[in-house]
């Protein structure tokens, strides 16, 4: 009988994401509060928030596993948040174009005492941009609810010069590729028999 996998978020990026691999799953909040830590970089909060959200609703769950997550973005030594408005997107973009973003994405992965942590590093340069052309952007898709401010999973991807990492899936909140590995060790994973 299969065991019981649950992700630790109510993102609808998360959910989708998961999704891809055919896996039966249900989501849970776990309910956190997301403030970073005194001269926390970006990569170290990644990391500790994935196991936080982890191993709270693993400890309401001890037979499941648990899959927790977390994504933060820096560009050139600054952390970028989700920008939540028009305005604040626009100036992040505005602050982003011609520079390198890395995206750090902090897997937690809990099963009874099991415990697989680690955080995932993505870049993208992003093309040198107008203000007509952001505003554009940020009229057509609206990313108010994810860091950087653009989904690479849409027109997003037209903001880049190029992209550097391991997994695709890394930039959008969920490494796929090394989360599989991860559920493949514990017996679970998406191609198992």
């Amino acid at each position: 009988m299969p065991t019981n996998i649950i992700l630790a978020s109510t993102s609808p990026y998360r959910r989708a994401l998961l999704s891809q691999l055919k896996v039966p799953f249900d989501c849970q909040s776990p309910h956190i509060k997301e403030s970073l830590l005194a001269h926390e970089s970006a990569a170290d909060a990644a990391f500790r928030l994935a196991g936080v959200k982890a191993m709270c609703v693993a400890r309401e769950h001890p037979d499941c596993i648990v899959i927790g997550s977390d994504q933060l973005a820096a560009c050139e030594g600054s952390i970028l948040g989700k920008p939540g408005s028009y305005k604040n997107a626009f100036a992040q973009l505005q602050s982003m174009a011609g520079k390198t973003i890395t995206f750090y994405t902090g897997l937690c992965v809990v099963y009874g005492p099991q415990k697989h942590q680690l955080v995932e590093q993505y870049q993208v340069h992003m093309r040198p941009l107008t203000d007509q052309q952001i505003d554009y952007y940020l009229q057509q898709e609206q990313p108010y609810d994810c860091a950087g401010s653009f989904k690479s999973e849409g027109l997003g991807i037209s903001l880049f010069s190029s992209m550097h990492g391991k997994d695709p899936n890394t930039l959008i909140g969920l490494p796929l590729i090394t989360l599989t590995g991860i559920l493949h060790k514990l017996g679970q994973g998406p191609l198992s028999a």
